[in-house]
């Protein structure tokens, strides 16, 4: 049995949820909740860096982060599947993914900057530097949406979490201007069950 340190909040933890569904291997993971603001939270020494998703395989080794992870799980389901074997295919698949890792990294500090910080001493340069990360994905992004392939490859995968996230965390506030992304979006919930099944809660 496989054990991934998790938080439901996490669009990388949903990414490798949503992984694991559409690989079938949902019943080899067992879902272990992690604190990693917590000093004393095993997380930080089975991942120095003490950040999630971690996975603990059944050896005790531990993967990280999500894109380690999810490239092990496609080859745990017989490899080819989310992460396409064509040189074409899968560096496309991999350049989404970093863009929309990207679009996630940076989200999640604007959220950090406006929890762990009182309003009058946030960095206007660092929200803007910030902001403006996430406003030139979405920009490409909603120019030339990617395909959707069944199953989902790992782009693919991470996109819908990243867009979850904004959902989550920011209103929905992308939506106005990205009408192409809405729909593929909608394309993508339509196609992958997991999609509603890990909607983020916290």
């Amino acid at each position: 049995m496989l054990t991934l340190r998790s938080s439901l909040a996490s669009p990388f933890v949903r990414k490798v949820r949503i992984a694991a569904s559409v690989l079938g291997l949902e019943r080899d993971i067992a879902i272990e909740p992690s604190d990693t603001m917590n000093a004393s939270d095993t997380v930080r020494q089975q991942n120095p860096l003490g950040k999630i998703p971690a996975l603990v395989l059944e050896d005790g080794t531990v993967l990280f982060d999500s894109r380690v992870i999810l490239d092990y799980l496609d080859h745990r389901a017989g490899g080819g599947r989310i992460v396409p074997t064509d040189p074409g295919a899968r560096f496309s698949a991999l350049r989404l993914q970093a863009l929309a890792d990207g679009l996630m990294d940076a989200s999640v500090l604007l959220v950090y900057e406006g929890r762990w910080r009182p309003a009058e001493r946030h960095e206007p340069k660092w929200v803007d530097h910030q902001a403006g990360k996430v406003a030139r994905a979405l920009a490409a992004l909603e120019a030339a949406p990617p395909a959707l392939t069944a199953p989902p490859d790992v782009g693919q995968i991470a996109l819908a979490c990243a867009l979850g996230y904004r959902d989550f965390r920011f209103a929905g506030t992308w939506r106005g201007d990205h009408p192409r992304l809405v729909q593929w979006l909608d394309g993508f919930a339509a196609r992958v069950p997991a999609f509603a099944a890990t909607k983020p809660q916290g």
